[in-house]
């Protein structure tokens, strides 16, 4: 892999067709952030932070004052940390907040944080007067490679994982990679998780070289990341500008090794985290994919050796394998009532297949799946 053109701000610019391009933006700091909203004709009008109670300690005042210099009023709206935030009733929350304050249409919402923030703050930016715009300011890696780019936004329903939500483009993406510095341990791996699925769908020399630079991606290396999420960042984009909502099957390949990651995400109730759950399923479509013949064995223990090389689970307790396949029926990304599985077909290269079986996932789910002495 080329690493010689990552460098601190750089900017990859995201096209798609029924949308205005906007650009993801790599920076070691929030200094040039004024500059990108001043692009944006920001000028003027009022911004609303979203974030919540893990970022705003750390972050939250300096870029308010950042803010303060190009936007004629700056408003925060803070969320408790953590997926069961994650609601309409903060949704609903957080409309009374811009109403209260007259946001109108030419106005801004701004997510500072992670996931959870970021789709929140996006889906409310879609449904707000119909519409407005929002900016992504990530600040975990899982949500810098991943859910601020590409305009899926959503909150969970009951305990169903984005079960409402809608397309919404952000305007910008603006990454200080910095902000991986104060990441805890538990919450970079888990956006490891998401990162190597990266190489293992789209870019078979991309994965090789995460796991050539394992110690210097845990030792969290500036310049190392900063060529981690840059890449990870263009493979997002890639895909994202070839299917923007998700219609032509290209960035259902995204889905590896969620099906089954999703099933016990919601079964485990959350106490695990995202991309925790998506590595123990990257494990089990790994399996499947082994069993099938697609990928030598090596390969599949490779793929398994890397989640603890970087802190990821290979294994879980609690639902039994019948919970999670009935669990899987009821993802959204069903369809006609089969489940579209993803495999790879190669290391670099996956295929969406209509025909995984219940009991090739069933199996799948007890390989990764621990069970103590004496366990039913």
């Amino acid at each position: 892999m080329n690493t010689g053109k990552y460098r601190t701000g750089m900017e990859i610019t995201v096209k798609t067709e029924a949308n205005a391009p906007y650009k993801i933006c790599l920076q070691d700091s929030f200094r040039k952030l004024p500059a990108y909203l001043a692009q944006l004709g920001c000028e003027g009008h009022r911004i609303c932070i979203v974030t919540d109670s893990n970022v705003a300690p750390l972050y939250l005042e300096e870029v308010r004052q950042t803010l303060a210099s190009c936007c004629s009023a700056v408003a925060v709206f803070e969320l408790p940390a953590g997926e069961e935030s994650k609601t309409l009733n903060h949704v609903r929350e957080l409309y009374e907040e811009l109403i209260q304050n007259g946001f109108d249409r030419h106005d801004f919402l701004l997510a500072l944080g992670g996931g959870v923030v970021g789709d929140l703050t996006g889906f409310t930016a879609a449904t707000y007067l119909r519409g407005i715009r929002f900016i992504q300011v990530p600040t975990t890696l899982l949500s810098q490679i991943d859910s601020s780019i590409g305009g899926k936004t959503g909150v969970d329903f009951d305990s169903y994982k984005n079960m409402v939500g809608a397309f919404h483009q952000p305007s910008l993406v603006y990454i200080n990679i910095r902000t991986l510095h104060t990441l805890p341990d538990e919450q970079f791996a888990s956006g490891m998780g998401e990162l190597l699925k990266h190489g293992l769908i789209l870019d078979a020399d991309y994965y090789e070289w995460t796991i050539d630079h394992m110690s210097e991606i845990e030792d969290r290396k500036f310049s190392i990341l900063l060529t981690m999420v840059a890449r990870s960042c263009e493979l997002k984009q890639s895909v994202v500008e070839k299917d923007p909502k998700e219609t032509t099957g290209d960035r259902a390949l995204l889905n590896f090794g969620h099906t089954i990651g999703h099933a016990i995400e919601k079964l485990k109730n959350f106490q695990l985290l995202h991309g925790e759950c998506v590595a123990l399923g990257i494990v089990a479509a790994a399996w499947i994919s082994w069993q099938r013949g697609m990928i030598e064995e090596e390969e599949f223990y490779e793929i398994r050796d890397m989640n603890v090389g970087f802190g990821l689970p290979i294994s879980f307790e609690g639902p039994t394998a019948e919970e999670i396949v009935a669990a899987t029926k009821k993802d959204k990304k069903m369809n006609a009532g089969k489940v579209r599985f993803v495999l790879l077909e190669r290391i670099g290269h996956a295929v969406v297949v209509p025909d995984v079986t219940d009991e090739e996932m069933a199996d799948a789910v007890r390989s990764i799946r621990y069970e103590r002495s004496g366990q039913a």
